[in-house]
């Protein structure tokens, strides 16, 4: 699909969103073990999103609904919301936000892995291009403007846990592209955005709640959460910005423009953390991040761009039959 401004703007809610989660999520390491915050993040959501998308489980016919597709929806549930978030909240309490966020970049690289591998999405040249331009742009604000300190980088454990969430999101981002057959077109409940995402988050919810109960078994005392308005703030931040707006922007804008082109917007996260970082901590961006910022744009646009033949067969395609 053509990109436009309001496609750009979905596309971007959920970088800027994520950028603060990954911000307090680790100023909240020290207030929480990471599986519960991710369960309390996901509880908080799911009573926010009660009263607009409680219609899913409203009838009988409504639940049976959920119950033919519960496969397909468990996985987007573990997936989503299950493993990734609390993934890489365990990442933030080992690993460092260089590394982090030089795993995160390779979002678009596991995109193409993953729809070349199930769902037979062969990357074009623009398609490599438009990845390698991303990417670079966030190797330049990873090393501050010196490429050679790459070969500085040193991983942890909790730069692979990283680079496990950010498959997981890769294949989560793709079922909703691709999903099945019974959640296509005529077949698919007629869930609006809330709805849909409800029923994540009561099967994610499921996941969450178990491994945070194996984490507390394992924790034993270790397991003590320090309660108090700072936790409070962040779970209400938490539980709305990354949870509700992102991922309603982030569904919406896949489904229009593609689990790759989406990919590259969200390589945008690091330059997000930094203005964040400038406006907290008082760190404000340098040259070398409106460099960054050039060439992660120059990837989205190159990505973006169609001939306008191209464009033309993209919209008849997309006309009502």
């Amino acid at each position: 699909m053509h990109l436009n401004a309001r496609l750009a703007l979905l596309l971007t809610l959920p970088p800027l969103m994520w950028a603060g989660n990954a911000v307090i999520g680790r100023v909240m390491a020290s207030h929480s073990p990471p599986l519960l915050l991710n369960f309390m993040r996901w509880s908080g959501a799911l009573l926010l999103l009660l009263p607009l998308g409680w219609h899913a489980f409203a009838t009988a016919q409504r639940r049976a609904e959920i119950a033919q597709r519960w496969p397909h929806l468990a996985v987007l549930g573990l997936l989503g919301v299950g493993m990734y978030n609390a993934m890489q909240y365990m990442a933030l309490r080992t690993s460092t936000p260089l590394n982090v966020t030089l795993i995160a970049a390779s979002s678009p690289l596991w995109m193409m892995l993953v729809g070349a591998l199930f769902y037979r999405m062969r990357p074009g040249p623009r398609d490599l291009l438009a990845a390698a331009l991303s990417l670079a742009g966030v190797v330049v604000v990873l090393t501050r403007g010196r490429p050679l300190a790459l070969g500085q980088v040193q991983f942890v454990p909790g730069d692979l846990l990283l680079l496990v969430a950010i498959a997981c999101w890769a294949l989560y981002s793709w079922m909703l592209a691709r999903p099945p057959q019974s959640m296509r077109g005529e077949a698919r409940p007629a869930w609006d955005w809330s709805q849909f995402l409800l029923v994540q988050v009561v099967f994610g919810l499921a996941w969450a709640g178990a491994a945070a109960g194996g984490e507390a078994l394992v924790l034993g005392d270790d397991h003590a959460v320090r309660w108090g308005l700072p936790l409070a703030l962040a779970l209400l931040y938490i539980a709305v910005g990354p949870s509700l707006v992102a991922y309603w922007a982030w569904g919406l804008g896949v489904a229009r423009a593609g689990p790759a082109m989406a990919a590259l917007f969200s390589n945008l996260t690091p330059l997000f953390t930094a203005l964040i970082s400038g406006a907290t901590l008082g760190l404000w961006p340098e040259p070398y991040h409106l460099a960054a910022f050039a060439l992660i744009v120059a990837g989205i646009l190159c990505s973006a761009w169609r001939p306008a033949a191209a464009r033309a067969d993209a919209a008849r395609a997309t006309l009502p039959r």
